[in-house]
C-alpha cells in the first residue's frame, strides 16, 4: 500500500525541502511543487512533495495515522 503523508515545510533551498512529520525530519524533492514555501503543509510520497494541502487537513490526517497506529498495538 502506498501513502501520502503530511508535513510541514520547515527549510528550503532551490528544490530541496526539509520537512517535517511528527518530530522527524526529512529532505525532499520540490521538484512537483516549485512553489512550495517555508511554513505550508504538503503531501509527501516517495521522496517528493507532490500536493500542497491546509494545516487543519494535515493535522487530521496525521491524527488518523496514530489513531491506526494505536491499534496496531
Amino acid at each position: 500500500m502506498c501513502l501520502a503523508v503530511p508535513a510541514k515545510i520547515v527549510d528550503r533551498k532551490d528544490l530541496m525541502a526539509t520537512v517535517e512529520v511528527s518530530g522527524v525530519t526529512r529532505q525532499v524533492s520540490l521538484m512537483l511543487l516549485p512553489d512550495a514555501k517555508v511554513g505550508e503543509f504538503v503531501l509527501i510520497h516517495a521522496g517528493f512533495a507532490i500536493q500542497t494541502v491546509d494545516e487543519e487537513e494535515a493535522k487530521r490526517t496525521m491524527e488518523l495515522f496514530e489513531e491506526m497506529a494505536a491499534h496496531e498495538e
